[in-house]
């Protein structure tokens, strides 16, 4: 049940900036196990949410509850054991599930970005920070390949999808094919325990004197359904293979049926890329010239005066003097230092006002210069990214994620930065493509508080600046409050709770969302901590009902038979919990939880109302 609030604790509640409209990332019904040898762990069990474009949406939950397997399905980097059984990310109509590694090398980094818990493995050792950064833009370079590949997009997916339909059916069917019965290994192990007591049972009559037949016939019961056991398995196994090979024929003739008219769709939507993109690159020419030609004509109506052009002239000669005069002197005084850099800033203090008259009087001349490089590095971004671009680039974005001294830094490698400043590079490497979505999972966990907070309000204020959405996944509800616009609570494979960031922590209805918000420390509270008691629990037989219900000391009965359903609370917030029901009793939340509530409630009503 809900925290007893009043009206006005409840208008305050209500009072968060609404939702927008548009979608930057959609997970349906997600399912993802990975295969082991004690049996199959089912990680991910049916979880949905919908990302909006500008928002944070916070991912919570303790370890082992799905929300990095979750993030790392997004981005298409699962382990080789795991198994996508069922769902959709639909990402600008891509379904990444059934994406294949070449789709996937178009989105990821270039539009879903990154950043990891650790930011030392996330980085190689012996490669330098600039090379890092800049691999993502390199990788990518090719602007016209690009634009090109945007096009064919929606045929190509079609293609790889139904061929990744295929393979993913091919490949569950032989799993399934040699995954024994159920409990196979347990069954196995409990013959094992029972042969073993009858055979030291029959040892000690034997040694006693007394009469082993009953032992003897335990032994022999035992043999016999451990043999019938095996010989059910066998049978069982034949028959999956059988089906197996049916399913497997099945996924073939559907792709071989779907194949021709995919190809042929991709093979003319390919003709038409390449017309388009010529078309295109000409586009961007013809754009480039028009304003060169524009910059020529009005660096044709400039002029000097002919006393201008003399005291250029004259200008030149002397900076060429000067630098002439003050290198030569700097190397004379080569092998000692202080002197050697003392020429060096002589020479350029003397310059700096040469240097600084020159300009003045061609200052047209130069704004025309800058104009026309401009033009030409705005062309060449839009064709293919060089080298020198991609640094200076790198070095822009070092700055924004704020690395000092970003020249020098870019040629240095890791083990030279401090844990705060390499997750800085983490996120500039996320950023370099300009995501629009980025992925945060635990970046704040190796760091100190100081360094946390400077992290993510770095993340915060980039995210303003890119108009990113975000997804954050951390186990510290005091990060869920600096970051989130939504949060959804994830335990054991599934979300058990989601709404907006004052729902969940000024309206909080699941229990295992009391137990969190319980555990966080805070200065203000008397009462002492709460631990969640227990621990999570074995997914690969995951309990029946509310997964949580052994933990949960205000579980009801229905919740160890049934899972429950989500019931809506308010348009955007949502509870999978039996408490809700309408015939269940009413249960207040923890103390602490309540006491928490209504006194931040109290302070942000006195802060609303200039007290």
């Amino acid at each position: 049940m809900a925290v007893s609030l009043n009206e006005k604790d409840k208008a305050l509640i209500e009072g968060g900036s609404p939702l927008p409209k548009e979608k930057a990332l959609e997970v349906k019904n997600l399912t993802i196990s990975f295969r082991t040898d004690n049996g199959k762990v089912q990680a991910v069990r049916g979880v949905s949410f919908d990302l909006y474009k500008g928002e944070t949406l916070c991912i919570v939950g303790e370890s082992g509850s799905g929300k990095s397997v979750t993030s790392k399905a997004v981005m298409g980097i699962l382990s080789p054991n795991a198994i996508i059984e069922g769902g959709q990310i639909l990402y600008r109509g891509i379904d990444l599930t059934k994406a294949s590694e070449t789709e996937f090398q178009r989105i990821r980094g270039r539009k879903i970005g990154m950043i990891f818990q650790d930011p030392l493995s996330s980085l190689n050792p012996i490669v330098k920070i600039g090379k890092q950064i800049t691999e993502t833009m390199l990788i990518n370079s090719d602007m016209l390949k690009r634009y090109y590949d945007d096009l064919i997009a929606p045929e190509l997916t079609a293609l790889m999808n139904a061929k990744s339909v295929r393979n993913n059916a091919i490949a569950d069917a032989k799993n399934r094919a040699s995954l024994p019965v159920n409990g196979y290994e347990d069954r196995l192990s409990g013959f094992a325990e029972r042969k073993e007591a009858a055979k030291t049972a029959i040892r000690e009559a034997k040694k006693n004197g007394k009469d082993a037949s009953s032992f003897a016939a335990d032994l022999q019961k035992a043999k016999e359904e451990e043999k019938a056991f095996k010989a059910e398995n066998e049978a069982y196994l034949k028959n999956e293979k059988i089906k197996s090979k049916s399913v497997i024929k099945n996924a073939k003739t559907a792709y071989s049926s779907a194949k021709p008219a995919l190809k042929a769709a991709l093979k003319e939507a390919k003709k038409a890329a390449k017309i388009k993109t010529h078309q295109h690159h000409e586009e961007l020419r013809r754009a480039k010239d028009a304003s060169l030609q524009e910059i020529e004509a009005k660096r044709a109506s400039l002029s000097l005066t002919s006393q201008q052009e003399a005291r250029v002239q004259e200008l030149n000669k002397t900076i060429r003097k000067v630098t002439l005069l003050g290198k030569a002197k700097a190397i004379a005084f080569y092998l000692f230092p202080k002197a050697h850099v003392g020429a060096l800033n002589e020479m350029a203090q003397k310059l700096a006002p040469l240097e600084k008259e020159k300009n003045e009087i061609l200052k047209d001349f130069i704004a025309l210069d800058e104009e026309q490089k401009k033009v030409l590095d705005e062309y060449q971004s839009q064709v293919k990214i060089t080298k020198a671009m991609a640094k200076e680039k790198a070095l822009k974005v070092m700055e924004e994620v704020g690395i000092p001294q970003p020249e020098k830094r870019y040629k240095q490698y890791p083990f030279q930065f401090s844990g705060g400043m390499r997750q800085r590079i983490v996120i500039a490497i996320a950023l370099i493509s300009e995501p629009d979505v980025l992925i945060c999972d635990e970046p704040t966990t190796a760091l100190d508080v100081t360094i946390q907070a400077q992290i993510l309000e770095l993340i915060n204020k980039l995210k303003a600046v890119h108009h990113m959405s975000v997804i954050f996944i951390t186990h510290d509800l005091g990060v869920v409050a600096n970051m989130a616009d939504r949060v959804a609570v994830m335990y054991a494979g599934k979300i058990c709770e989601y709404g907006t960031d004052r729902e969940i922590f000024f309206d909080p209805r699941h229990p295992y969302t009391w137990a969190l918000l319980a555990s966080v420390p805070d200065i203000d509270s008397k009462e002492k901590l709460e631990a969640i008691p227990g621990t999570p629990p074995d997914m690969i037989y995951p309990p029946q009902g509310d997964a949580f219900a052994l933990r949960n000391r205000y579980a009801l009965g229905v919740d160890f038979k049934y899972e429950p359903p989500f019931f809506q609370v308010s348009p955007t917030h949502f509870v999978a919990s039996w408490l809700e029901y309408e015939d269940a009793p009413e249960v207040d939340p923890p103390k602490i939880v309540s006491e928490r509530i209504h006194r931040a409630l109290k302070e942000e009503e006195a802060l609303t109302h200039g007290k």
